[in-house]
């Protein structure tokens, strides 16, 4: 089936308008990314933009993929409805909250060269790709995949409005991000999965 039909083309050009808000111009993953969006509130019979927070993407990389997938779908960082998981694919899982049923989305390699046939006056595979995402039927621009979580999505989205004080750095952890390692509560630095270290710093001034 063509999920994206003619009927939504108004709507794929408003939230290409929509994306292109957070870049200087439209680029052809955030087509990707929105054509994507679409296709799992499709598959999920779920509205977008989503009216609440119900659906929640897992993204698979950053930059502008996922600035298409929020404006499609209303997924946002700061709503909690939005995972980073950088494996550096364009792909990203769709889950619905409620049910915990969940499809993988992401582009065919073919995609690339197939654009050419819905953009023949582009002038480059840049432009192409551009124009051409924007009217391959889905079943011919992605893989989709029926998937199962392997963490609840309730321990992906954490308890908000939960804290607690880790037991060595005495910083505040909330969203149920703490980490009990035996009998003492720690954040995830202090557990050993830190993704920075301290250094020491000496400030020099130069002679004048």
């Amino acid at each position: 089936m063509n999920a994206v039909s003619f009927k939504t083309i108004s709507t794929l050009d408003e939230l290409l308008t929509l994306s292109a808000t957070h870049h200087h111009n439209i680029c052809p993953r955030q087509v990707l990314g929105i054509r994507a969006g679409l296709l799992a509130g499709l598959l999920l019979d779920l509205p977008l933009p989503q009216p609440d927070k119900r659906l929640l993407a897992i993204a698979e990389m950053d930059g502008c993929f996922v600035d298409g997938i929020s404006a499609a779908t209303g997924c946002y960082v700061g709503r909690r409805t939005l995972r980073i998981e950088d494996y550096g694919k364009t792909a990203a899982a769709f889950v619905d909250s409620l049910t915990e049923r969940a499809v993988r989305i992401h582009p065919k390699v073919s995609a690339r060269e197939l654009a050419w046939d819905y953009a023949p006056s582009a002038q480059n595979s840049w432009e192409a790709q551009l124009i051409g995402y924007q009217h391959i039927p889905d079943e011919l621009l992605f893989h989709w995949q029926w998937v199962e979580l392997t963490v609840p999505v309730k321990q992906i989205v954490g308890q908000a409005g939960r804290r607690a004080a880790c037991e060595i750095c005495g910083e505040e952890i909330i969203n149920q991000r703490e980490v009990v390692c035996g009998e003492a509560v720690l954040c995830k630095t202090c557990a050993g999965e830190a993704y920075f270290r301290a250094v020491s710093i000496t400030t020099t001034h130069p002679e004048v």
